[in-house]
């Protein structure tokens, strides 16, 4: 026997539901929001991820690359912002409109230790709004976060949010990183030692050096934004108090991407046996993202949310799931002839948009009588040798347990009135 590879998982029959059901809610919301979906390719070239200025550690260790036979270096896409903004700009979406505002659904690959929630596969639905600078954009996008979770039926939803400021404003708040801890560098594990140099805001997202006193001392953005950047944070929290969304400013918050500046937020609620490891999702805002993958000076802002956590989430708090439709008609026949007519009867109520199956395995009467009670059917339609030669079948429902012969010729008409189809 082959297993699945380490970190991955299959979603079997039984469960298949709850990924309809996440995947149609926020396609839903989306609509709401005025949001069209978009499809980028699960690998791109390797430039896409790996840009010049991105240190973050899903990129410089956890992506997968590859030599195609080409000998293209190509890498399966590790999130989903950057690859949209590729199609963004490949596509010139810029030139139909202003604002393009997009989601996405689809998995994603990095190579992690794979954990509750966390896998090497797995699965995101996130969205991207690119070409607006006004801070009620900021607020739209979170806002379209926030609903979502809140529609999933979780409860003590909140956001999370902080601002990086624009360029000089991060640029004097590394600064100023760097010098809080060049003294402390020997205690730091050796990831953070390299980010001081590199990227010291990676530092403060460090999964080894989160408690460190210095990382816990450390300065926070608020101390280094300039005028317009506290402007601008201002008006996002503005905008979230009129939409009477529930936030609080986490000054450390940074996010794991170093594309963002100004606006960055997290979801949360209360969950089940979650504890402190409540966060759903985030996101923030970039500015240079468009530019560096070769299109106009365009910024944007977006989120990701796993779509594993938030199923987890949902069956820690005995949410339910929609299940798929019921079988509306479950034909049994009894022999040969009758076989012929129940497979003409199923292909006409399949084309009235009836759910209808048969059993394509058994043959006696008990067993596709057990068949049909085990698919849950509405109504079991029964063919043997007497409604053979009266041209009729008998309809059972399996609820009331009344039986009546119908004739042939209208045998799905009357079905479709009796299940108000």
């Amino acid at each position: 026997m082959i297993s699945k590879a380490k970190g991955t998982y299959d979603v079997l029959p039984n469960e298949s539901h709850k990924w309809h059901t996440l995947e149609e809610k926020a396609r839903q919301i989306c609509v709401l929001f005025g949001y069209q979906e978009v499809r980028t390719p699960i690998f791109e070239y390797k430039e896409v991820f790996h840009r010049q200025n991105e240190q973050s550690d899903m990129v410089t260790k956890e992506t997968y690359n590859f030599m195609d036979k080409g000998d293209r270096e190509l890498t399966l896409r590790p999130e989903g912002t950057a690859g949209v903004i590729r199609s963004f700009v490949e596509n010139k979406l810029y030139v139909e409109t202003p604002l393009n505002k997009l989601y996405y659904i689809g998995p994603n690959f990095r190579y992690e230790r794979p954990q509750k929630g966390r896998f090497r596969q797995f699965s995101q639905f996130g969205v991207e709004a690119i070409g607006s600078n006004d801070p009620a954009l900021d607020a739209e996008v979170i806002g379209l976060a926030y609903s979502f979770i809140q529609k999933l039926g979780l409860k003590g939803v909140r956001v999370r949010i902080n601002t990086l400021g624009d360029n000089e404003s991060r640029a004097a708040f590394k600064a100023a990183l760097k010098n809080h801890f060049e003294p402390h560098v020997d205690t730091l594990c050796e990831d953070c030692k390299q980010r001081i140099d590199k990227n010291p805001l990676r530092i403060l997202d460090c999964k080894i050096d989160g408690q460190h006193p210095a990382v816990v001392k450390a300065p926070t953005t608020q101390d280094y934004l300039n005028d317009f950047s506290k402007r601008y944070f201002q008006s996002v929290l503005t905008y979230l108090d009129v939409a009477n969304i529930d936030y609080e400013i986490a000054p450390k918050l940074v996010r794991g991407l170093d594309y963002y500046t100004h606006t960055v937020f997290e979801i949360e609620a209360d969950i089940e046996g979650f504890g402190a490891q409540n966060v759903l999702g985030g996101g923030g805002r970039y500015q240079s993202l468009v530019k560096e993958l070769g299109g106009p000076d365009l910024p944007g802002i977006g989120f990701a949310f796993g779509m594993e956590r938030l199923i987890i989430a949902m069956e820690s708090e005995n949410i339910a799931f929609e299940q798929d439709p019921r079988t509306d008609i479950f034909f049994i026949a009894t022999d040969a002839n009758a076989r012929t007519q129940a497979l003409k009867l199923l292909f006409e109520s399949r084309n009235q948009n009836m759910v209808a199956d048969m059993d394509f395995v058994s043959t006696s009467f008990k067993a596709q009588l057990k068949s049909g009670l085990k698919k849950n059917a509405k109504y079991l339609g029964i063919i043997g040798e007497t409604e053979l030669q009266n041209k009729t079948i008998s309809l059972k429902n399996t609820e009331t347990q009344q039986q009546e012969e119908v004739p042939l010729k209208i045998a799905i008409r009357s079905l479709k009135d009796w299940l108000g189809k």
